[in-house]
């Protein structure tokens, strides 16, 4: 017999929250997997467990995940049991308190699921082509601080499973992490920019150039009211112990640092849409509607965006925030599934003041390729949340920065020098590219930055007179006239923004001086870490003018760096073994060499 205790879950959850993250201070003790998956366990745990186990007694597994009791024999197949109880197994199961005798599973500590279907979509791109100074010596993009692609990464690898290079995103492994870049002086200047130069770890003839900006941070108390709209996919796919009480448990996390100002709604969709919250400011009751959520049905995404945005605006909260939450496993298969007549509809809302965020969960039906395009038409951002932990980094630790915006279609331009650099690729952002002429269009979209983001971005150059990576032209006429002079520039960054609420843009304007690379020198500290990261994600996707610098190089660049005590930097030194040990030959996946 099932029961559920919706006042003890909330106050459970609530107690581990306030435990561990006071309104407007630090966190009074390190947050570790163990820490996020007490605080999740109200909806974690339940007879789920016995469905847990038995999809990982018959996975074909033979030694037990880590934090999991190692299983006995299988015992002779029981009698079948009525059809009612079977069918109440496929319901999710949310109670207050653990089952007598049974094992938590962690949720943070990956173990094999069997999956019948494999529906993921991703829309990769190509690794970015060599561009030559003499005919394109300005390079253009708009910012991006979505991490969904790292995470996802992550997943996979701990499943045993080398990602799709299509699901590798290197701009979104290079900003999952923070960096020592100094804070903002002046808000009327809303980031910080930090440019730097190494010589290339796997090229002697090139040099990587870092671009870093930093958002300002804010305080709790500063933050605007925000009325939100948690829009909840509950349909049958959902049913999952990684799917919907994790996100059950992320928006009670996220519920629970909101102030007395904001208000919640929540909205949920399967076969049909449902409001089930207007407007709460009551964190307990906001934690309990989330807690009587079930799964089942098919999955109308569409109308639930549709429904979300009409809680959105019957809530508006002027000069506030107003943003949708998304949180799903995958795609949308009843009512409006074409992704372009989406993309028109959150455009439509944005200009309206209401932004998106998605949150991915799951495996096997994810659509990253919807969710990354809908958010960053939204004016949001994209994350994927795989355990606990990730859910208190994103939602808790950057509640601010998901968010308050403090800048709006920030987009980069960088002129090369061609007395001095000769050849340059951009690593990452292949999906972001912009014309040149884009850069001064204040009609164009671009990325938002929120409150205490960073972004980075990392270019390899060629030098004037250094080996490069493009041929010599056979025609006189068609080959980079022979140039001479010092000058002291080598790059010119020019960035563009807009101040919320404004529609004409401001331009920062910095010159790089060529001093930096005639001093660069090999990466160390927070460069040797970056460009670690970058060559993990380039490696991951198969990129040719790496050469030889494998996973083990990487691992070595990364260590090298110092700070590998602090949690998220030591599990990516955990994930380069996991690649190697996942892309060598007689490995569990395909991909790069050992």
């Amino acid at each position: 017999m099932r029961f559920i205790a919706f006042a003890p879950m909330a106050a459970l959850v609530l107690t581990g929250l306030v435990y561990s993250i006071q309104p407007g201070q630090a966190t009074q003790r390190p947050m570790t997997p163990a820490t996020a998956d007490e605080i999740c366990a109200p909806f974690l745990v339940g007879e789920d467990d016995d469905f847990e186990r038995r999809r990982y007694r018959t996975s074909g597994v033979q030694s037990a995940p880590v934090g999991v009791a190692p299983l006995p024999p299988p015992a002779p197949p029981p009698a079948p049991r009525a059809a009612a109880e079977s069918a109440a197994d496929q319901a999710v199961v949310v109670t207050g308190s653990r089952r007598t005798g049974v094992s938590r599973v962690s949720p943070s500590v990956p173990y094999p699921r069997p999956q019948p279907q494999n529906r993921e979509r991703y829309d990769g791109e190509a690794v970015a082509s060599i561009m030559a100074v003499a005919e394109e010596p300005v390079s253009t993009f708009a910012v991006d601080v979505d991490t969904g692609s790292y995470a996802n990464v992550r997943r996979f690898l701990n499943q045993g499973r080398v990602p799709p290079r299509a699901a590798v995103r290197t701009e979104e492994m290079l900003n999952y992490f923070r960096y020592d870049y100094d804070r903002p002086r002046d808000r009327t200047r809303p980031f910080s920019i930090t440019t730097d130069m190494a010589t290339t770890p796997w090229n002697e003839n090139t040099r990587l150039l870092r671009i870093g900006l930093r958002g300002y941070d804010i305080d709790r108390s500063e933050r605007p009211a925000a009325n939100l709209v948690f829009l909840v996919d509950v349909s049958g796919s959902m049913h999952s112990r990684d799917k919907l009480p994790l996100v059950q448990c992320s928006m009670a996390m996220m519920a629970d640092q909101l102030n007395p100002r904001d208000r919640v709604s929540i909205v949920t969709y399967a076969g049909s849409t449902k409001t089930v919250l207007t407007g709460s400011n009551d964190r307990e009751e906001i934690i309990a509607a989330l807690g009587r959520l079930r799964s089942g049905g098919s999955t109308a995404g569409a109308a639930g965006i549709s429904l979300a945005y009409s809680a959105a605006r019957a809530n508006l909260i002027e000069d506030g925030i107003n943003r949708i939450i998304l949180a799903t496993d995958g795609d949308f298969n009843v009512g409006t599934t074409n992704r372009d007549r989406l993309i028109e509809m959150v455009e439509r809302e944005r200009e309206a003041g209401i932004s998106l965020t998605t949150l991915g969960y799951g495996t096997g039906n994810y659509n990253e390729a919807m969710m990354e395009q809908i958010a960053n038409h939204g004016n949001g951002n994209y994350a994927y949340i795989d355990s606990a932990m990730e859910a208190h980094r994103a939602l808790v630790q950057e509640l601010s920065s998901t968010l308050f915006t403090i800048a709006a279609d920030v987009k980069i331009q960088i002129e090369f020098n061609p007395l001095h650099v000769r050849e340059y690729r951009l690593i990452g952002y292949e999906n972001r590219l912009l014309a040149e002429e884009d850069f001064d269009n204040d009609t164009v979209d671009a990325g938002e930055i929120g409150a205490g983001h960073q972004v980075t971005a990392l270019y390899e150059i060629v030098p004037t007179g250094s080996r490069g990576w493009l041929p010599e032209r056979r025609y006189a006429a068609n080959r980079a006239e022979a140039r001479g002079g010092e000058g002291a520039e080598f790059a010119h960054l020019r960035l563009r923004y807009k101040l919320p609420g404004e529609d004409e843009s401001r331009l920062i304007e910095q010159a790089i001086g060529r001093s930096a690379m005639v001093n660069a020198r090999a990466p160390r500290g927070d460069m040797a870490f970056v460009t670690a990261v970058a060559a993990f994600g380039q490696r991951l996707r198969g990129d040719t003018y790496l050469g030889d610098f494998d996973f083990s190089d990487i691992r070595r660049l990364a260590r090298a760096s110092g700070r590998t005590g602090d949690y998220w930097r030591g599990e990516f030194v955990t994930l380069t073994e996991l690649a190697e040990a996942r892309s060598a030959p007689g490995g569990s996946g395909e991909g790069s060499k050992r």
